[in-house]
Protein backbone atom coordinates (compact mmCIF):
# COMPACT_ATOMS: atom_id res chain seq x y z
CA UNK A 1 0.00 0.00 0.00
CA UNK A 2 1.29 3.46 -0.89
CA UNK A 3 1.45 6.23 1.72
CA UNK A 4 -1.58 7.84 0.07
CA UNK A 5 -3.58 4.60 0.28
CA UNK A 6 -2.66 3.99 3.90
CA UNK A 7 -3.62 7.56 4.78
CA UNK A 8 -6.92 7.19 2.94
CA UNK A 9 -7.60 3.96 4.85
CA UNK A 10 -6.97 5.71 8.15
CA UNK A 11 -9.45 8.45 7.29
CA UNK A 12 -12.03 6.01 5.90
CA UNK A 13 -12.20 3.85 9.04
CA UNK A 14 -12.44 6.69 11.55
CA UNK A 15 -14.97 8.70 9.54
CA UNK A 16 -17.21 5.68 9.30
CA UNK A 17 -17.58 6.13 13.06
CA UNK A 18 -18.22 9.87 12.73
CA UNK A 19 -20.79 9.20 10.02
CA UNK A 20 -22.78 7.42 12.71
CA UNK A 21 -22.00 9.69 15.66
CA UNK A 22 -22.89 13.05 14.16
CA UNK A 23 -26.31 12.23 12.68
CA UNK A 24 -27.52 9.51 15.02
CA UNK A 25 -25.94 9.96 18.46
CA UNK A 26 -28.81 12.23 19.63
CA UNK A 27 -31.28 9.49 18.67
CA UNK A 28 -29.19 6.90 20.53
CA UNK A 29 -29.14 9.11 23.62
CA UNK A 30 -32.89 9.76 23.59
CA UNK A 31 -33.45 6.00 23.25
CA UNK A 32 -31.50 5.63 26.53
CA UNK A 33 -34.11 7.79 28.28
CA UNK A 34 -32.60 11.28 27.99
CA UNK A 35 -34.63 14.46 27.46
CA UNK A 36 -33.67 17.12 24.91
CA UNK A 37 -32.01 19.21 27.62
CA UNK A 38 -30.11 16.15 28.89
CA UNK A 39 -28.95 15.34 25.35
CA UNK A 40 -27.55 18.85 25.09
CA UNK A 41 -25.84 18.42 28.47
CA UNK A 42 -24.23 15.10 27.49
CA UNK A 43 -23.04 16.45 24.13
CA UNK A 44 -21.64 19.57 25.79
CA UNK A 45 -19.91 17.50 28.49
CA UNK A 46 -18.31 15.40 25.75
CA UNK A 47 -17.04 18.56 24.08
CA UNK A 48 -15.68 19.77 27.42
CA UNK A 49 -13.69 16.60 28.11
CA UNK A 50 -12.26 16.75 24.59
CA UNK A 51 -10.81 20.16 25.41
CA UNK A 52 -8.45 18.46 27.85
CA UNK A 53 -8.02 15.01 26.32
CA UNK A 54 -7.32 16.19 22.77
CA UNK A 55 -4.34 18.45 23.54
CA UNK A 56 -3.06 15.88 26.05
CA UNK A 57 -3.06 13.21 23.34
CA UNK A 58 -1.37 15.50 20.84
CA UNK A 59 1.26 16.55 23.37
CA UNK A 60 1.91 12.90 24.29
CA UNK A 61 2.37 11.97 20.63
CA UNK A 62 4.91 14.78 20.08
CA UNK A 63 6.82 14.14 23.29
CA UNK A 64 6.88 10.35 22.83
CA UNK A 65 7.56 10.56 19.10
CA UNK A 66 5.08 7.73 18.38
CA UNK A 67 1.88 9.34 17.06
CA UNK A 68 0.67 6.14 15.40
CA UNK A 69 0.74 4.22 18.69
CA UNK A 70 -1.11 6.99 20.53
CA UNK A 71 -3.67 7.13 17.72
CA UNK A 72 -4.26 3.36 17.79
CA UNK A 73 -4.71 3.30 21.57
CA UNK A 74 -7.16 6.21 21.38
CA UNK A 75 -9.31 4.50 18.74
CA UNK A 76 -9.37 1.22 20.66
CA UNK A 77 -10.31 3.02 23.87
CA UNK A 78 -13.15 4.85 22.10
CA UNK A 79 -14.46 1.53 20.79
CA UNK A 80 -14.45 -0.07 24.24
CA UNK A 81 -16.21 2.92 25.76
CA UNK A 82 -18.86 3.02 23.02
CA UNK A 83 -19.74 -0.60 23.78
CA UNK A 84 -20.93 0.62 27.18
CA UNK A 85 -23.95 2.17 25.44
CA UNK A 86 -25.44 -1.31 25.18
CA UNK A 87 -25.95 -1.33 28.96
CA UNK A 88 -26.18 2.34 29.96
CA UNK A 89 -29.58 3.89 30.68
CA UNK A 90 -30.49 7.22 32.26
CA UNK A 91 -28.50 10.41 32.56
CA UNK A 92 -25.80 9.35 35.07
CA UNK A 93 -24.82 6.09 33.35
CA UNK A 94 -24.94 7.52 29.83
CA UNK A 95 -22.97 10.58 30.88
CA UNK A 96 -20.23 8.41 32.40
CA UNK A 97 -19.95 6.29 29.26
CA UNK A 98 -19.87 9.29 26.96
CA UNK A 99 -17.22 11.09 28.99
CA UNK A 100 -14.84 8.14 28.64
CA UNK A 101 -15.75 7.73 24.98
CA UNK A 102 -15.09 11.38 24.17
CA UNK A 103 -11.82 11.43 26.10
CA UNK A 104 -10.54 8.58 23.93
CA UNK A 105 -12.07 10.00 20.74
CA UNK A 106 -10.57 13.48 21.14
CA UNK A 107 -7.02 12.96 19.73
CA UNK A 108 -8.05 10.77 16.78
CA UNK A 109 -8.76 13.39 14.10
CA UNK A 110 -6.02 15.89 15.10
CA UNK A 111 -3.35 13.19 15.16
CA UNK A 112 -4.58 11.75 11.87
CA UNK A 113 -4.43 15.18 10.25
CA UNK A 114 -0.94 15.78 11.63
CA UNK A 115 0.26 12.45 10.22
CA UNK A 116 -1.48 13.06 6.89
CA UNK A 117 -0.16 16.60 6.36
CA UNK A 118 3.39 15.45 7.16
CA UNK A 119 3.11 12.34 4.97
CA UNK A 120 1.67 14.35 2.07
CA UNK A 121 4.63 16.73 2.32
CA UNK A 122 7.21 13.92 2.40
CA UNK A 123 5.70 11.41 -0.09
CA UNK A 124 4.29 13.62 -1.70
CA UNK A 125 0.57 13.20 -2.41
CA UNK A 126 -2.57 15.35 -2.35
CA UNK A 127 -3.85 15.59 1.24
CA UNK A 128 -7.33 16.63 0.10
CA UNK A 129 -7.82 13.54 -2.04
CA UNK A 130 -6.73 11.23 0.77
CA UNK A 131 -9.08 13.09 3.11
CA UNK A 132 -11.88 12.57 0.58
CA UNK A 133 -11.81 8.86 1.47
CA UNK A 134 -12.96 9.82 4.94
CA UNK A 135 -15.81 11.88 3.54
CA UNK A 136 -16.94 9.04 1.27
CA UNK A 137 -16.88 6.72 4.27
CA UNK A 138 -18.95 9.26 6.21
CA UNK A 139 -21.57 9.25 3.43
CA UNK A 140 -21.82 5.47 3.36
CA UNK A 141 -21.99 5.28 7.16
CA UNK A 142 -24.74 7.91 7.30
CA UNK A 143 -26.78 6.01 4.72
CA UNK A 144 -26.12 2.69 6.43
CA UNK A 145 -26.89 4.17 9.85
CA UNK A 146 -30.22 5.52 8.66
CA UNK A 147 -31.25 2.12 7.37
CA UNK A 148 -29.93 0.33 10.46
CA UNK A 149 -31.85 2.70 12.72
CA UNK A 150 -35.06 2.17 10.74
CA UNK A 151 -34.73 -1.63 10.60
CA UNK A 152 -33.07 -2.61 13.89
CA UNK A 153 -33.08 0.40 16.20
CA UNK A 154 -30.29 2.27 17.94
CA UNK A 155 -28.37 -0.84 19.10
CA UNK A 156 -27.51 -1.57 15.46
CA UNK A 157 -25.98 1.90 15.15
CA UNK A 158 -23.82 1.25 18.21
CA UNK A 159 -22.60 -2.09 16.79
CA UNK A 160 -21.40 -0.46 13.57
CA UNK A 161 -19.80 2.34 15.59
CA UNK A 162 -17.75 -0.07 17.70
CA UNK A 163 -16.60 -2.09 14.68
CA UNK A 164 -15.54 1.11 12.86
CA UNK A 165 -13.42 2.32 15.76
CA UNK A 166 -11.68 -1.06 16.10
CA UNK A 167 -10.88 -0.88 12.38
CA UNK A 168 -9.53 2.64 12.87
CA UNK A 169 -7.15 1.34 15.55
CA UNK A 170 -5.79 -1.18 13.06
CA UNK A 171 -5.47 1.46 10.33
CA UNK A 172 -3.48 3.68 12.68
CA UNK A 173 -0.82 1.01 13.03
CA UNK A 174 -0.21 0.91 9.26
CA UNK A 175 -0.45 4.69 8.74
CA UNK A 176 2.62 6.26 7.05
CA UNK A 177 5.52 6.81 9.41
CA UNK A 178 7.18 10.20 9.15
CA UNK A 179 10.77 9.71 10.35
CA UNK A 180 11.74 13.28 9.45
CA UNK A 181 9.51 14.63 12.26
CA UNK A 182 11.57 14.81 15.48
CA UNK A 183 10.41 14.34 19.04
CA UNK A 184 9.47 17.57 20.78
CA UNK A 185 9.49 16.86 24.54
CA UNK A 186 10.38 20.39 25.65
CA UNK A 187 8.02 22.57 23.62
CA UNK A 188 4.66 23.55 25.07
CA UNK A 189 1.33 25.06 24.09
CA UNK A 190 2.35 28.60 25.10
CA UNK A 191 4.99 28.63 22.37
CA UNK A 192 2.35 27.74 19.82
CA UNK A 193 -0.05 30.40 21.09
CA UNK A 194 2.61 33.05 20.44
CA UNK A 195 2.10 32.49 16.69
CA UNK A 196 -0.29 35.31 15.60
CA UNK A 197 -1.63 33.44 12.56
CA UNK A 198 -2.59 30.48 14.76
CA UNK A 199 -4.52 32.71 17.16
CA UNK A 200 -6.41 34.37 14.29
CA UNK A 201 -7.17 30.99 12.72
CA UNK A 202 -8.63 29.65 15.96
CA UNK A 203 -10.98 32.63 16.27
CA UNK A 204 -12.33 32.18 12.74
CA UNK A 205 -12.65 28.42 13.27
CA UNK A 206 -14.54 28.99 16.50
CA UNK A 207 -17.22 30.99 14.68
CA UNK A 208 -17.46 28.88 11.52
CA UNK A 209 -17.18 25.41 13.03
CA UNK A 210 -19.15 26.49 16.10
CA UNK A 211 -22.04 27.47 13.84
CA UNK A 212 -22.60 23.74 13.22
CA UNK A 213 -23.54 23.09 16.87
CA UNK A 214 -27.32 23.12 16.45
CA UNK A 215 -27.08 21.08 13.26
CA UNK A 216 -24.85 18.42 14.78
CA UNK A 217 -26.77 18.23 18.03
CA UNK A 218 -30.38 18.60 16.94
CA UNK A 219 -30.58 18.49 13.14
CA UNK A 220 -31.71 14.86 13.09
CA UNK A 221 -34.24 15.38 15.89
CA UNK A 222 -35.59 18.50 14.15
CA UNK A 223 -36.13 16.63 10.91
CA UNK A 224 -37.64 13.64 12.72
CA UNK A 225 -40.12 15.97 14.44
CA UNK A 226 -41.02 17.37 11.01
CA UNK A 227 -41.96 13.90 9.79
CA UNK A 228 -38.92 13.07 7.68
CA UNK A 229 -37.98 9.38 7.56
CA UNK A 230 -34.74 7.98 8.97
CA UNK A 231 -33.60 7.04 5.47
CA UNK A 232 -34.23 10.53 4.13
CA UNK A 233 -32.43 12.09 7.08
CA UNK A 234 -29.41 9.89 6.38
CA UNK A 235 -29.55 10.99 2.74
CA UNK A 236 -29.62 14.66 3.77
CA UNK A 237 -26.48 14.20 5.86
CA UNK A 238 -24.88 12.33 2.98
CA UNK A 239 -25.75 15.10 0.48
CA UNK A 240 -23.65 17.58 2.42
CA UNK A 241 -20.67 15.28 2.47
CA UNK A 242 -21.02 14.49 -1.25
CA UNK A 243 -20.40 18.17 -1.91
CA UNK A 244 -17.47 18.04 0.52
CA UNK A 245 -15.97 15.10 -1.41
CA UNK A 246 -16.33 16.99 -4.68
CA UNK A 247 -14.37 19.91 -3.28
CA UNK A 248 -11.67 17.64 -1.83
CA UNK A 249 -11.30 15.69 -5.07
CA UNK A 250 -11.63 18.37 -7.77
CA UNK A 251 -11.14 21.65 -5.96
CA UNK A 252 -7.36 21.86 -5.78
CA UNK A 253 -7.16 24.76 -8.22
CA UNK A 254 -9.91 26.69 -6.42
CA UNK A 255 -8.32 26.07 -3.03
CA UNK A 256 -4.94 27.28 -4.25
CA UNK A 257 -6.43 30.36 -5.89
CA UNK A 258 -8.53 31.45 -2.88
CA UNK A 259 -5.95 30.74 -0.19
CA UNK A 260 -6.84 30.51 3.52
CA UNK A 261 -8.48 33.96 3.71
CA UNK A 262 -10.64 33.45 0.63
CA UNK A 263 -11.65 29.95 1.68
CA UNK A 264 -12.80 31.09 5.12
CA UNK A 265 -14.66 34.15 3.78
CA UNK A 266 -16.50 31.97 1.28
CA UNK A 267 -17.32 29.48 4.03
CA UNK A 268 -18.79 32.29 6.13
CA UNK A 269 -21.02 33.54 3.31
CA UNK A 270 -22.27 30.02 2.60
CA UNK A 271 -22.96 29.51 6.30
CA UNK A 272 -25.26 32.53 6.44
CA UNK A 273 -27.26 31.13 3.53
CA UNK A 274 -27.29 27.51 4.72
CA UNK A 275 -28.43 28.09 8.28
CA UNK A 276 -31.06 30.63 7.20
CA UNK A 277 -32.60 28.03 4.88
CA UNK A 278 -32.62 25.37 7.63
CA UNK A 279 -34.33 27.85 9.95
CA UNK A 280 -37.27 28.52 7.68
CA UNK A 281 -38.07 25.20 5.98
CA UNK A 282 -37.97 21.40 6.29
CA UNK A 283 -39.02 20.83 2.68
CA UNK A 284 -36.69 18.09 1.33
CA UNK A 285 -36.39 19.63 -2.13
CA UNK A 286 -35.04 22.80 -0.51
CA UNK A 287 -32.97 21.06 2.17
CA UNK A 288 -30.97 19.01 -0.34
CA UNK A 289 -29.38 22.00 -2.15
CA UNK A 290 -28.91 23.72 1.22
CA UNK A 291 -26.98 20.70 2.44
CA UNK A 292 -24.63 20.98 -0.54
CA UNK A 293 -23.35 24.20 1.05
CA UNK A 294 -21.51 21.94 3.52
CA UNK A 295 -18.68 22.06 0.95
CA UNK A 296 -18.24 25.64 2.07
CA UNK A 297 -19.24 25.76 5.71
CA UNK A 298 -17.04 22.82 6.67
CA UNK A 299 -14.72 21.69 3.87
CA UNK A 300 -13.35 25.05 2.75
CA UNK A 301 -12.60 26.10 6.31
CA UNK A 302 -10.98 22.72 7.03
CA UNK A 303 -8.65 22.97 4.04
CA UNK A 304 -7.75 26.53 5.01
CA UNK A 305 -6.81 25.22 8.45
CA UNK A 306 -4.61 22.46 7.01
CA UNK A 307 -2.88 24.97 4.71
CA UNK A 308 -2.04 27.34 7.53
CA UNK A 309 -1.03 24.75 10.11
CA UNK A 310 1.20 23.01 7.58
CA UNK A 311 3.03 26.28 6.91
CA UNK A 312 3.31 28.00 10.29
CA UNK A 313 3.85 25.16 12.80
CA UNK A 314 7.22 23.42 13.35
CA UNK A 315 7.01 19.73 12.30
CA UNK A 316 7.87 18.46 15.78
CA UNK A 317 4.82 20.24 17.19
CA UNK A 318 2.30 19.19 14.55
CA UNK A 319 0.32 16.93 16.89
CA UNK A 320 0.19 19.58 19.58
CA UNK A 321 -0.88 22.29 17.13
CA UNK A 322 -3.57 20.18 15.50
CA UNK A 323 -5.00 19.13 18.86
CA UNK A 324 -4.78 22.67 20.28
CA UNK A 325 -6.69 24.03 17.30
CA UNK A 326 -9.23 21.20 17.61
CA UNK A 327 -9.74 22.06 21.29
CA UNK A 328 -9.83 25.86 21.24
CA UNK A 329 -10.84 26.51 17.65
CA UNK A 330 -13.48 23.77 17.45
CA UNK A 331 -14.13 21.91 20.70
CA UNK A 332 -14.61 24.85 23.07
CA UNK A 333 -17.03 26.81 20.88
CA UNK A 334 -18.92 23.66 19.93
CA UNK A 335 -19.20 22.69 23.60
CA UNK A 336 -20.51 26.08 24.70
CA UNK A 337 -22.86 26.41 21.75
CA UNK A 338 -24.14 22.85 22.10
CA UNK A 339 -24.88 23.53 25.75
CA UNK A 340 -26.93 26.52 24.63
CA UNK A 341 -28.48 24.60 21.73
CA UNK A 342 -30.59 22.35 23.96
CA UNK A 343 -32.63 25.16 25.57
CA UNK A 344 -32.52 27.14 22.31
CA UNK A 345 -34.05 24.32 20.28
CA UNK A 346 -36.51 23.42 23.05
CA UNK A 347 -37.84 27.01 23.01
CA UNK A 348 -37.71 28.12 19.37
CA UNK A 349 -37.19 24.94 17.38
CA UNK A 350 -35.66 25.32 13.93
CA UNK A 351 -35.57 29.10 14.18
CA UNK A 352 -32.49 28.58 16.33
CA UNK A 353 -30.53 28.13 13.09
CA UNK A 354 -30.76 31.90 12.62
CA UNK A 355 -28.37 32.26 15.56
CA UNK A 356 -25.94 29.98 13.71
CA UNK A 357 -26.25 32.20 10.62
CA UNK A 358 -25.35 35.20 12.77
CA UNK A 359 -22.09 33.52 13.84
CA UNK A 360 -21.10 33.09 10.20
CA UNK A 361 -21.92 36.73 9.52
CA UNK A 362 -19.50 37.70 12.30
CA UNK A 363 -16.81 35.44 10.84
CA UNK A 364 -16.90 37.00 7.36
CA UNK A 365 -14.96 40.22 8.03
CA UNK A 366 -12.51 38.37 10.29
CA UNK A 367 -11.88 35.77 7.57
CA UNK A 368 -10.91 38.39 5.02
CA UNK A 369 -8.07 39.52 7.31
CA UNK A 370 -6.76 35.99 7.84
CA UNK A 371 -3.16 35.65 6.65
Amino acid sequence: MTPATRTATLFATQFCAFGLLLPFLPAVLTARGLTLEEVGLVLAAGSAIRLVAGPAGGRLADAWGRPRAVLALAALGAALAASGLFLASGLVAVLAVMLVHNAALAPIVPLSDALAVAAARDAPFDYARARAAGSVSFILAALMGGQALALAGTDAVVVILVVSLVAAAGAALIAPAVPSVPKSPGAGFLKLLRIPALRRLMLVSALLQGSHALYYGFGTLHWQASGLSAGLIGALWAAGVIAEVALFWWGRGLVTRLGPAGLCATAAAMGVLRWTILAVTTEPMVLIPAQLLHAGTFAMQHLATMQLLGRIVPPGQAGSAQSLHAAIGVGLPLGLLTLAAGPLYANVGGLGFLAMAALCALAWPLSRRLR
